[in-house]
């Protein structure tokens, strides 16, 4: 969000008008809002809506949006056919438009005509299903999960076990020209091959976890793609192998091939996808399936490159960044060079299509969407998007339609190339945290003859909305800013319903709202108080200035620089009498704020002016300018440099407790005398307002000693000492020194006595 004078003018004349008031000048501005609304701020906010990852953050239906975040009509979608199960694995297609789904956690298989009436086709004791191939001649494979089983079910649904290896996943199954079945499995790494008759043996043992998918390349020869390492094999005829692509990823989870023999792999950091199911007793834990959702309706939209996918230069190797790429789409060249043409550190690629223009269909999880990879190099578009998790299976038809399947929850979607007459796209919902005076809403775009575009508000104080928002507003009609008419409240959203006409589609680019939010009281949510005499030189080179203190600095003699730091006040140093206090206050609104300091001595009942619109929140006090005394510091915050004199507000924190000692404590030396060769010192070290922190001595100017109280412990105002000098000690000058817990320091001579 910015906030822009220019708009913030057009929108306040646009407020006013009717009452033949007209502001041309910023200074105005403050004024005149007092006027308008005496409890609301006077900087309004203008939520923009203007690219691509903004307007998906909408609803969006039979619309699209291109790479340069331009809005306007798309393809449409139809329902096909919606299953009862949560998962729909994969879809196979027949010469005669029959369609058949393999679905999950029922093992079921339907069964879609031309028409799309369909229904049950086989129904597996075993819970998923994932793979499909047709029976030459009629019929169909079934590979069924877990405890796998390939089933060998006849036009008129009779079915049979066609082959039952060990494994417990079936993933993947194709069938060769002489009608020999391959059969991908898990979760041992094993592919079978499997005659007509059923007989079947191990064809090669590729030593991952999984194998995951199958497909033949222009030779016949046969390409497997594994998980646990992901890798893409090419097999011979007699089974010998050779690894196309050792990929960063997880798991190659599909295959395809286009015209030109190139191979395209989907690879995927994290799992495979294995069934939501319970486990049998004495079987392993199945992998972990889908999170089951909501809502199935497939919404058409065509995007530009998306924020959260990256396209590579080709033949570069990649390295999961922190977090990791969860998806990336190869491509193997019949030559044998790869690229790396698409990834995503959000998009979990299902399945690939391969268009009669050449271009890719990327179907992805997490968030149900499908690319288009068309350009040279290869752009990803956002083509379709459902309101699923999972895009799981795609089957091309004919004059560029595509038949969709989804996951959490299971449905059978058609996405039409035909461009829409009508669209809708519904905005998020706006907060504007308090309840807000609406501006104008504005919006650029054209409609050509006969399309036109037609935008509508409401709002209210509930999110999600529900029925005790406002109703949809009437269409505004000044796209150049027209007043927002929805009542005032503290969330906002607009609809824009696109119509087409003759030629062009409309074209909507950006929407623009403005919406002066009710001004927030300022908050200090915390007040630091130094040691005395820290100080904070300006965190800037050659000023060695005190941060927050303009005053002239106390005369002290031997000044030293301390050991630390304050990242944002720069360097650390000690100035005898000063006091630092660092704050923190917010604004809700984003107000400039300035601050009253304020103090009182305990016992007063009112309090002083210390310094008046600071804007840093730091301030150093010289503290000698004060008595001895424990006091207290409040802040008061103030939003007055971005608020009309009636619309500001204040908001205060008081410091804790604090003493001022720049007094120094008095020692008294209560006797002197010598007995058997020593010299015995006593002395009181007194102090009006801070305890006695430490005494110590020195003989004729050598280093210092402690000395310690009599009761063992320096912890109050008066303290009673005894120095027992021996030796050559006791005849040499002693100098004694007090200082007190506020770092006040005095010094005597002993007498050592004779």
């Amino acid at each position: 969000m910015t906030v822009r004078q220019d708009s913030k003018l057009k929108a306040l004349n646009s407020r006013l008008k009717g009452r033949n008031l007209n502001v041309s000048r910023p200074g105005l501005v403050l004024v005149t809002l007092c006027v308008a609304a005496t409890v609301y701020a006077a900087r309004p906010t203008f939520w923009e809506v203007s690219t691509e990852p903004e307007f998906l953050r909408g609803e969006i239906e039979n619309l699209a949006v291109d790479t340069f975040g331009r809005l306007t009509l798309g393809p449409t979608s139809a329902p096909v056919y919606e299953t009862t199960a949560p998962f729909v694995w994969t879809l196979l297609g027949t010469p005669d438009g029959t369609m058949y789904a393999g679905s999950g956690n029922d093992g079921q298989v339907y069964r879609i005509d031309p028409s799309g009436k369909g229904s049950v086709f086989f129904d597996a004791d075993e819970l998923e299903v994932h793979a499909l191939a047709l029976v030459p001649g009629g019929g169909l494979y079934v590979g069924t999960s877990p405890n796998g089983k390939i089933y060998k079910v006849e036009a008129s649904g009779a079915s049979a076990v066609f082959f039952d290896p060990p494994d417990r996943y079936i993933w993947s199954l194709v069938v060769d020209g002489a009608g020999n079945v391959f059969a991908a499995t898990g979760d041992q790494g094993k592919i079978y091959k499997i005659a007509p008759n059923g007989t079947g043996s191990e064809f090669y043992a590729t030593k991952a976890t999984h194998a995951m998918t199958l497909a033949f390349d222009r030779q016949g020869q046969l390409l497997a793609g594994t998980e646990s390492p992901g890798r893409v094999f090419r097999l011979d005829q007699s089974g010998k192998p050779f690894v196309l692509l050792e990929s960063s990823h997880d798991e190659i989870r599909t295959l395809k091939l286009d015209a030109r023999g190139n191979i395209y792999a989907a690879a995927v950091s994290g799992r495979p996808p294995a069934p939501l199911t319970q486990p049998q007793p004495g079987q392993a834990q199945p992998a972990p399936a889908l999170t089951p959702s909501v809502s199935t309706e497939i919404t058409v939209v065509a995007v530009g490159v998306a924020g959260d996918t990256q396209v590579s230069q080709p033949s570069t190797p990649t390295t999961p960044a922190r977090g990791g790429p969860v998806g990336a789409l190869y491509r193997i060249s019949p030559d044998g060079a790869w690229d790396l043409l698409w990834e995503s550190r959000s998009d979990t690629p299902y399945d690939i299509a391969i268009e009669p223009t050449d271009t890719i269909l990327l179907a992805t999880g997490g968030a149900g969407k499908i690319y288009r990879l068309s350009g040279d190099p290869y752009q990803p578009t956002l083509i379709a998007r459902a309101n699923a998790q999972q895009v799981t299976s795609l089957l091309p038809q004919s004059e560029g339609r595509v038949v969709v399947a989804t996951s959490n929850p299971g449905k059978i979607v058609r996405l039409s190339a035909a461009r829409a007459d009508v669209g809708t796209y519904t905005s998020d919902v706006r907060d504007a945290q308090t309840v807000a005076l609406w501006g104008t809403i504005k919006w650029v775009g054209n409609a050509p003859a006969g399309g036109r575009i037609d935008i509508v508000t409401r709002s209210g104080n509930t999110n999600p909305p529900d029925e005790t928002w406002s109703d949809w507003s009437a269409a505004y009609a000044d796209r150049d800013g027209s007043q927002i008419a929805s009542p005032r409240a503290r969330y906002l959203q607009w609809r824009a319903r696109f119509t087409g006409g003759r030629g062009d589609a409309p074209v909507l680019t950006s929407v623009t709202a403005a919406y002066l939010p009710r001004n927030q009281r300022p908050r200090v949510s915390s007040i630091t108080i130094h040691p005395p005499g820290t100080v904070f030189q300006r965190p800037f080179p050659n000023d060695p200035e005190i941060a927050g203190f303009e005053g002239g600095t106390p005369e002290r003699p031997g000044s030293q620089a301390q050991a630390g730091s304050s990242p944002a006040l720069g360097r650390r140093t000690y100035e005898k009498g000063l006091l630092t206090f660092v704050w923190r206050a917010e604004d809700d609104n984003g107000d400039d704020l300035s601050y009253d300091i304020f103090y009182r001595q305990e016992g007063d009942t009112s309090w002083k002016l210390l310094k008046r619109a600071v804007t840093e929140e730091i301030l150093v006090w010289d503290t000698t300018s004060v008595p001895n005394g424990r006091y207290t510091v409040r802040v008061v915050a103030s939003d007055a440099r971005s608020n009309s004199p009636s619309t500001a507000l204040n908001g205060s924190r008081e410091s804790a407790s604090f003493e001022v000692d720049n007094v120094p404590p008095v020692i008294t030396v209560t006797a002197s005398r010598r007995e058997n060769g020593r010299a015995v010192i006593t002395l009181d070290v007194r102090d009006a307002h801070s305890s006695v922190q430490k005494v110590d001595y020195s003989l004729d100017g050598d280093r210092w000693q402690a000395i310690y109280p009599r009761d063992g412990i320096a912890d109050s105002r008066f303290e009673q000492f005894e120095l027992i000098l021996e030796g050559e000690a006791a005849s040499r000058g002693v100098i004694l020194r007090a200082t007190d817990a506020l770092n006040n320091t005095s010094s005597v001579r002993g007498e050592t006595g004779k």
